[in-house]
């Protein structure tokens, strides 16, 4: 069962990417390893309310997108984050973290009342989640 949500999850990943990003990523890791556990930490929702994220960890495939306002390449991604929702959202977890950087809550909330995503938006508090993902700048 785990190989095959590994399997699901790294299906997911790749349908996403672009050919220019997979043959990249085959020789430099981004973020840590598929299948690793990161260190635990709390962000929020963008009601302020605390998220463990340790709770989607080893549960199900996870697809963790750190996400801005500001990003084109977020921006450019969109589509096919939704057609990816829309096709496995009942099989893997979808989790857009918003990174705290040249942005607010409010400026994502207006940011989603013109662009909503169809899956939970956190928001990274104190970039603990960038950290400890080792998601690239």
């Amino acid at each position: 069962m785990v190989r095959q949500m590994a399997r699901l999850a790294t299906a997911v990943t790749l349908a996403l990417m672009t050919p220019g990003a997979l043959s990249a990523q085959a020789t430099d890791r981004i973020g840590i390893p598929v299948g690793s556990f990161p260190p635990a930490v709390q962000i929020e929702d963008l009601d302020g309310e605390p998220v463990d994220l340790s709770a989607y960890v080893g549960q199900q495939p996870v697809l963790l997108e750190f996400w801005a306002t500001w990003c084109e390449v977020c921006e450019e991604l969109a589509p096919r984050m939704e057609a990816a929702h829309r096709r496995y959202g009942s099989q893997v977890e979808f989790l857009a973290i918003s990174v705290a950087v040249n942005q607010t809550k409010r400026s994502i909330r207006r940011h989603l009342a013109r662009h909503p995503m169809s899956y939970r938006v956190l928001w990274d508090t104190n970039g603990r989640a960038t950290r400890a993902f080792e998601a690239p700048t």
